[in-house]
């Protein structure tokens, strides 16, 4: 098979060097790809958010299969296109992928469902908003923008100040575009987070192993909130106990709803989940895989990724038995100095041969080959991700390897997986 994977980030690059595994696969085709994507597939210049520009390449390549990853492309309508067009594909159709694509709609979902999610309100307009703040005066808050915002569109103000100047930002200075229209105001949570990403083919749902998420830019979970600073696997507060209850009342139930909305929803479902005293609750569902939860994930898939794919294709999802390694798997994001703010791109990159280095994985997000030499082009660079037979073993593998690769400033957190450590310990 020729498989053709659209997006250029360390999510795509874990999925294509999985799909790289299958014996089914010959070659592998990525738009736009990147840097180090360039080592392991054909990458081709056309964005992940042109529609018919990715129509016409799996078209010229002559794709047996397309693989979607990213979100714009997906609530726009990505999957439905290239269906038309005759390809098969993973990732759901543009009336699923709303799930994600309007914070709004999903809220509503839980709600009209009784999907355990986090007392919410809706707003349009921002004066309504900072009334209801000053009104309620419970901080903190959580306050979402109902569109895409590159996993950016949530504040959690502490106090009333920030909670105005935050809602401005959305709503008026409009920093997320249209996805600020609305925004939804909902009620802090408190636990342990925990990511379950799931395979679903909207009649049966095989959630994949846990992870924990870093998303603060800082150590110790302080500073800004990134797109996430490095993950681990499995992720020690989600028991098998806690498992049972979000498969009863969360994973099965959102699938059972979405195909009574007739949405039915075929692809990645992810379940962003809170452990609260009250048991899990849903913080946001998202539409594919996410990032960097994938790059810990799919290491431990022992079945064959393609399997799984046109499992979900044909609705043959329930017939496969999915396996997984029972070693513990950590990401260390290597990210530019200023990120999530302003940050240069360009700089050399050394200590990886072909992009990689030996022991670890090395997912490339933001990279590029210039001149001959690998660079960084981007805000989160690399994904530096080992697997172990304890989530020590598999820290200090990380680490070691981050200690080998140098760019100017290179920005990581030294605390990955600590949290998890300790809930073990």
């Amino acid at each position: 098979m020729k498989v053709l994977v659209v997006g250029g980030g360390g999510r795509e690059h874990a999925l294509i060097r999985k799909i790289k595994e299958s014996p089914k696969v010959d070659s592998i085709a990525c738009c736009p790809g990147n840097g180090g994507i360039s080592y392991d597939a054909e990458c081709y210049p056309v964005s992940a958010i042109d529609i018919d520009g990715v129509v016409n390449l799996a078209k010229e390549i002559k794709a047996d299969f397309v693989v979607v990853a990213p979100d714009d492309p997906l609530v726009a309508g990505m999957v439905d296109a290239l269906n038309d067009a005759g390809f098969a594909t993973f990732g759901p159709k543009a009336n699923a992928a709303i799930i994600e694509g309007s914070k709004v709609f999903s809220k509503d979902l839980m709600l009209k469902y009784n999907i355990p999610t986090a007392e919410y309100k809706v707003f349009d307009k921002a004066d309504d908003v900072i009334s209801y703040l000053k009104e309620k005066n419970e901080f903190p808050a959580v306050i979402k923008a109902d569109g895409l915002a590159l996993g950016k569109g949530v504040i959690i103000p502490e106090t009333l100040e920030e909670a105005v100047a935050g809602v401005k930002e959305i709503m008026e200075d409009k920093i997320f575009g249209a996805s600020g229209n609305n925004v939804v105001v909902e009620e802090f949570l408190t636990g342990p987070e925990v990511s379950v990403l799931a395979f679903t083919d909207g009649k049966c749902v095989k959630p994949m192993v846990s992870s924990m998420d870093h998303k603060r830019a800082l150590d110790g979970d302080k500073g800004l909130n990134t797109g996430g600073m490095g993950t681990v696997s499995p992720n020690p507060y989600y028991t098998d106990e806690v498992a049972k209850e979000c498969m009863e009342k969360i994973f099965i139930p959102t699938i059972e709803a979405m195909n009574k909305e007739g949405r039915t929803f075929k692809g990645c479902l992810y379940f962003g989940l809170m452990i609260t005293p009250k048991g899990p609750k849903v913080i946001e569902y998202n539409c594919r895989f996410g990032d960097p939860e994938t790059q810990v994930v799919l290491p431990r898939l022992k079945t064959d990724i393609m399997d799984i794919f046109e499992a979900i294709n044909t609705e043959t999802l329930c017939d496969l038995d999915i396996q997984w390694d029972d070693r513990a798997c950590t990401c260390v994001i290597m990210a530019s100095g200023g990120y999530p703010k302003s940050y240069p791109k360009g700089l050399e990159i050394s200590g990886l041969e072909n992009g990689q280095l030996d022991g670890v994985t090395v997912y490339h997000a933001g990279t590029a080959i210039k001149d001959g030499k690998l660079v960084t082009s981007g805000g989160r660079v690399l994904g530096v991700t080992a697997l172990g037979d304890t989530l020590e073993d598999a820290l200090k593998k990380s680490y070691d390897a981050v200690d080998k690769i140098k760019f100017e400033n290179a920005h990581y957190r030294k605390d990955i997986g600590q949290k998890a450590l300790k809930a073990v310990n």
